[in-house]
């Protein structure tokens, strides 16, 4: 697991995390869920490779109030973040659609 990628569980560790600056996203996933773990290594890969940008792993039981919070439905569902601002989402274990997604994140409004 890629040392970039911040894990957290309480909401406080989120609140920090996300009223920055910087671009966010937002892994929610669960240890149960096949299609998280499928998608995980992609995920540690962009983490390498977009160092503007915080990578987030939520697991979804052990910090509900979070993941109540985004209203997340589905795993893995990733949320996107400019400047603490929730500006998209995707839902699944889309690799080639999480890689578009990242890359875009600054170009965003």
């Amino acid at each position: 697991m890629s040392d970039k990628i911040v894990h957290i569980t309480q909401k406080n560790e989120h609140d920090q995390l996300v009223n920055s600056n910087q671009y966010t996203v937002i892994d929610f996933h669960a240890s149960w869920c096949g299609p998280c773990h499928l998608i995980a290594p992609t995920f540690e890969q962009l983490s390498n490779e977009h160092a503007d940008t915080k990578f987030v792993k939520v697991d979804v039981d052990e910090a509900g109030e979070i993941a109540q919070h985004y209203e997340i439905r589905s795993m893995p569902t990733f949320v996107f973040l400019k400047e603490g601002k929730e500006v998209d989402r995707l839902v699944g274990a889309n690799k080639t659609e999480l890689q578009n997604k990242v890359k875009d994140l600054p170009t965003r409004p």
